[in-house]
């Protein structure tokens, strides 16, 4: 597990590749909302689009404010609340 991404609005964890569990074949990740207080986990074929997306994205050196606008896209798909461990 490692934080990829943090900024005031979003937090971005990666789960590593797991190929003895399908649901992390391809990884995982979640995204946080903070100021929604809410989150998504996304994994499998979904995972693998969003590390191709990351990496496009990347290569145009955006700046926190497009990265938070890309992981905005996500916003409608957090149904989970947010908690602390």
């Amino acid at each position: 597990m490692n934080l990829i991404y943090n900024s005031e609005q979003y937090s971005v964890v990666e789960f590593g590749a797991d190929t003895d569990h399908e649901a992390l074949r391809f990884g995982g990740y979640e995204i946080m909302d903070k100021s929604g207080q809410r989150e998504i986990y996304i994994d499998g074929p979904a995972a693998e689009l969003f590390r191709k997306d990351v990496q496009e994205l990347i290569a145009s050196e955006p700046t926190m404010e497009d990265i938070d606008t890309f992981l905005s896209r996500y916003d409608v798909m957090m149904r989970h609340p947010m908690t602390l461990h």
